[in-house]
C-alpha cells in the first residue's frame, strides 16, 4: 500500500527566498519523500495582501496555517507546501502551494516574482492566480510574467523555434484559474447577464488592428490563450465589514457574507473535483517524491543561471526514477526467491518459482518506471535477475550434491564396515557385495527431494566404487573366469547405463534453463508491450487535450473575426495531430528483441560445453 506521508498540521517552507537566491529546504523534502501516492498539486500566485493565503487554507480544511498577516507587508516568503490527505480522490494527497505575493516593493527585484510565478507553473497542476477588483487591462498588466514564459521555461532542450515550442506549451501546463477577490460589479456584458467564465473570456478577448498599442494590449490576453489548456474563473465578493479583515481567519461563517462564503464553496468544490494529479511530460504520475526532485531540479536550474526545461527535469526524474524502479524490482525477485526457496528443488520446482517472481518484479518496475529510452534499466533489470538466478541455480546444485554425497555415505557406511571386517573378500563375497550395493542404490533413488544432481552424484559414487568391485571380483575363488568376464563386462554396462542417465538428467535440466531464458525474454517483452500501450494512450490523451484546446481557441477566433490568427493557428493544430497520430512501436520492440539475455545465454553455453 502507497504510502501517505506524514500528516502535515500546518505548511513549512519548500522553496526558501534568501539573500543569495532561492533555495530547498531539507525539512520539505523530507516530508514529500516519504509520499508515494500522486499528489494533486495546487499553487497560487497574486500580488501581496490579496487574500492567497486564505483560500489555500479553506483547500486545506482548516481556518489557519498559511500566514495571512494583518499587515501591509507581505508575509509568505519564497514558496510554502501544505500536504494533506485528497478530500475526493482516495489514495491521492492534495499538495497546496502558497507563495510569496508578487509586487512586494520591500523585494526590489522583479526578477524573484518572474521565477516564483515560473515555479509555481512548472511544479502546479491547477495554477490559481489571486487577483482583486476587476479583470481589467491594468489586471492583466499585473499579469505580466505570464508574457515572459518563453523565457523562463523551455519544453524542449533544443527547440527549432519560439513557434514550435508554444504548440506545447499548452501540453504540459497546469489548468488555470483567476480568482477575483473584492468583486463588486455586476456580471453583466452589454447588459445581459454572463458567467463567471463568459467574464474571463471577454476580458481575454483580443483586439484588432496592428502597432504597439494592440500588440501590448493582446500580448497577456494571447499568452494566457495559448499556454493553458483550461481556464476557469470565480469572483468574490468583499467576505466582511473592513475593520474585521485582519482578524478573517478567526471569524465563523456566519459572520461573513454568505455570497463569499458561497463563492468560496464553489471554488473549493472546484479544485477538488476538477484539478487533475500533476504528471510529467507523456502523462507520467507525479508522486510526493517525485514534486521534491522535480523542485530541486527546477531550483538548482534557476540557481546555475539556466532556465528550467520540461523535457530536461523528466530525463533527470526518469533516470532516478528507473533505478530506483530497477533496484525496487531486484529487490522484489530476491526476496520473493529467499523466501520461497527450499533446497534442494528440481529444476522445475525453481524455473516456476523463477517465473512468478521475475514477473512481480518486472510489474514492480513498469509501474514505477517511465521514459526508459533503450530500454537500458529494463535490460539491467532482466540481466541482474538472471544473474541472481543463475546464483540461485548453482546453490541449489551445490545442495543437491551434498545432500546426495551424504545420503550415498550414510547408506553405504555399512558397506565399508564388511569390507573392513574381510566379508566379501571370502568365498561368494562379489555376490554379497553386489546385493548390498543395489541395496544402497535403491535405497538412494527411493529417497525423496534429492534435488538436480542425483543422478550426476550416483554416476561419480558407482564410478568410485568401479576399482573395489574390481578387485573382490577377481578375488572371488568361487567364480571362473568365464564369469569373472560375464561379470566385469556386466558392471561396464551398468557404469554406461548410469552415465547416460546422468547425461539425460543434464539435458533436461539445460533444456529447462534455456526454456526459462526464452520465458523470461518474452515476459519482458509482454510487459513491455503493456507498458508501451498505456504510454501510448497516455501520449495520445495528451495530444488529444492539446488538440481540443487548440481547436476551441482557433473556433473563437473565427467567431470573434481573427481569421489570419487562426490561419496561423492550423500549422499549430497540423503539428498535435501528427503527433496524436504517431506510433512508436518501431522505437520499442527491436531493441529489447535483439538484446536477448545475455548473461544467462552465456552461463548455458559456458554448461553445455563442459
Amino acid at each position: 500500500m502507497a504510502s501517505q506521508g506524514p500528516e502535515m498540521t500546518s505548511p513549512v517552507c519548500l522553496i526558501e527566498n534568501t539573500a543569495s537566491g532561492l533555495q530547498m529546504n531539507q525539512e520539505a523534502l523530507e516530508i514529500l519523500s516519504r509520499i508515494e501516492q500522486p499528489v494533486v498539486v495546487v499553487a497560487i500566485v497574486g500580488l501581496y495582501r490579496t487574500g492567497k493565503s486564505y483560500l489555500m487554507n479553506k483547500l486545506a480544511g482548516q481556518k489557519s496555517g498559511f500566514s495571512l498577516g494583518s499587515t501591509i507587508q507581505s508575509h509568505t516568503k519564497g514558496i510554502w507546501v501544505w500536504c494533506v490527505p485528497h478530500p475526493v480522490k482516495a489514495d491521492h494527497t492534495l499538495v497546496l502551494l502558497d507563495t510569496e505575493g508578487l509586487g512586494d516593493v520591500e523585494k526590489g527585484d522583479t526578477k524573484n516574482d518572474c521565477w516564483i510565478f515560473a515555479l509555481a507553473i512548472l511544479l502546479g497542476s491547477s495554477f490559481v492566480y489571486n487577483s482583486r477588483g476587476t479583470i481589467d487591462n491594468q489586471a492583466l498588466e499585473n499579469l505580466q510574467y505570464v508574457t515572459e514564459l518563453t523565457d523562463l521555461i523551455k519544453v524542449k532542450s533544443q527547440a527549432d523555434n519560439e513557434e514550435e515550442d508554444d504548440i506545447h506549451y499548452v501540453r504540459f501546463f497546469p489548468n488555470f484559474v483567476w480568482a477575483v477577490r473584492d468583486f463588486t460589479l455586476e456580471l453583466k456584458i452589454e447588459g445581459k447577464d454572463v458567467t463567471q467564465d463568459e467574464y474571463l473570456e471577454n476580458a481575454l478577448s483580443l483586439r484588432k488592428g496592428t502597432g504597439k498599442k494592440v500588440s501590448d494590449y493582446n500580448l497577456p490576453r494571447q499568452c494566457i490563450r495559448n499556454f493553458f489548456p483550461t481556464r476557469k474563473c470565480f469572483v468574490f465578493v468583499p467576505p466582511t465589514a473592513p475593520e474585521k479583515m485582519k482578524n478573517m481567519e478567526f471569524l465563523p461563517e456566519t459572520e461573513l457574507c454568505p455570497t463569499f462564503v458561497q463563492a468560496t464553496r464553489e471554488f473549493y468544490h472546484y479544485v477538488f473535483q476538477q484539478s487533475d494529479v500533476k504528471k510529467l511530460k507523456g502523462g507520467h504520475k507525479v508522486t510526493g517524491r517525485m514534486l521534491g526532485s522535480l523542485a530541486t531540479t527546477y531550483v538548482e536550474t534557476i540557481r546555475s543561471g539556466a532556465v528550467p526545461c520540461l523535457e530536461n527535469a523528466v530525463i533527470a526524474m526518469a533516470q532516478i526514477e528507473n533505478e530506483s524502479a530497477a533496484r525496487e524490482g531486484l529487490t522484489a525477485y530476491q526476496e520473493g526467491m529467499k523466501q520461497s526457496l527450499n533446497f534442494p528443488e528440481t529444476q522445475e520446482e525453481l524455473s516456476q518459482k523463477h517465473a512468478h517472481w521475475e514477473k512481480q518484479a518486472l510489474e514492480i518496475f513498469m509501474k514505477r518506471s517511465f521514459k526508459d529510452e533503450n530500454h537500458e534499466h529494463q535490460n539491467n533489470l532482466a540481466e541482474e535477475i538472471m544473474r541472481h538466478y543463475v546464483s540461485i541455480v548453482e546453490m541449489n546444485e551445490t545442495s543437491s550434491i551434498q545432500i546426495c554425497r551424504k545420503l550415498l555415505e550414510d547408506e553405504s557406511a555399512f558397506m565399508v564396515q564388511k569390507l573392513q571386517a574381510g566379508v566379501y573378500a571370502s568365498v561368494g563375497g562379489y555376490e554379497i557385495y553386489c546385493e548390498d550395493r543395489n541395496v544402497v542404490v535403491e535405497k538412494f533413488r527411493a529417497t525423496p527431494r534429492k534435488g538436480v544432481k542425483a543422478e550426476e552424484v550416483l554416476d561419480q559414487f558407482l564410478t568410485e566404487k568401479k576399482a573395489e568391485a574390481e578387485s573382490i571380483l577377481q578375488a572371488d575363488k568361487k567364480l571362473t573366469e568365464n564369469e569373472k568376464q560375464i561379470a566385469g563386462e556386466k558392471e561396464r554396462v551398468a557404469l554406461a547405463e548410469q552415465q547416460i542417465k546422468a547425461e539425460e538428467e543434464r539435458r533436461l535440466q539445460i533444456e529447462r534453463l534455456y526454456q526459462d531464458e526464452k520465458q523470461s525474454h518474452e515476459e519482458n517483452l509482454r510487459q513491455l508491450k503493456l507498458k508501451m500501450e498505456e504510454e501510448m494512450e497516455k501520449n495520445r490523451i495528451e495530444a488529444d487535450e492539446a488538440l481540443n484546446s487548440k481547436l476551441k481557441e482557433q473556433e473563437e477566433l473565427l467567431k470573434r473575426g481573427f481569421e489570419q490568427q487562426s490561419r496561423m493557428m492550423q500549422d499549430e493544430i497540423n503539428d498535435l495531430k501528427k503527433d496524436a497520430k504517431r506510433n512508436i512501436w518501431t522505437d520499442v520492440i527491436v531493441p529489447v528483441a535483439t538484446e536477448g539475455l545475455r548473461t544467462f545465454a552465456d552461463f548455458l553455453r559456458g554448461r553445455r560445453s563442459k
